[in-house]
């Protein structure tokens, strides 16, 4: 397989193993970053499954477009979780602050680098952020079975 790979697409230096071997490794990264995405929403903060839910939707199209990689992953999951809570929730300026607190710690994130990537998230997302319920559902099942 790797030697169809290499006859197709000469110029690529990695071989197909490789290149499957990195996707592997970039999905676990993903699944492990929405375990942490949910921990900190459902547990921390308090966020129900539906915001929890939107969240997931918000970051796996980000994911899908093609938006992120290894430098902004965090600030992705981040803005995400933040955009999920102040359209799912009814939160205050201080339960934002929390949200806030919670993310720059969990997510090792710089307050200003979170609140200024919210924007180009919410660009890339095109504004959709009230989702049709067949995106949300899926994952919203999943949490209340995982619970």
């Amino acid at each position: 397989m790797n030697e169809t790979f290499k006859e197709k697409f000469p110029h690529i230096k990695l071989t197909l193993s490789k290149i499957r071997s990195s996707q592997c490794t970039c999905l676990i990264s993903l699944l492990s970053l929405k375990r942490e995405m949910r921990k900190l929403a459902q547990e921390e903060c308090g966020f129900e499954e539906p915001t929890v839910a939107m969240a997931f939707v918000y970051f796996e199209k980000l994911a899908l477009k093609g938006k992120l990689n290894k430098q902004n992953r965090k600030l992705c999951a981040g803005a995400c979780v933040l955009l999920a809570a102040k359209i799912g929730s009814d939160l205050r300026k201080h339960e934002v602050k929390h949200l806030i607190d919670k993310l720059e710690e969990k997510f090792r994130l710089n307050r200003r680098e979170l609140i200024a990537f919210e924007f180009p998230v919410l660009v890339a997302l095109e504004f959709a952020l009230h989702l049709p319920e067949h995106e949300v559902m899926p994952h919203y099942r999943r949490l209340i079975q995982n619970s």
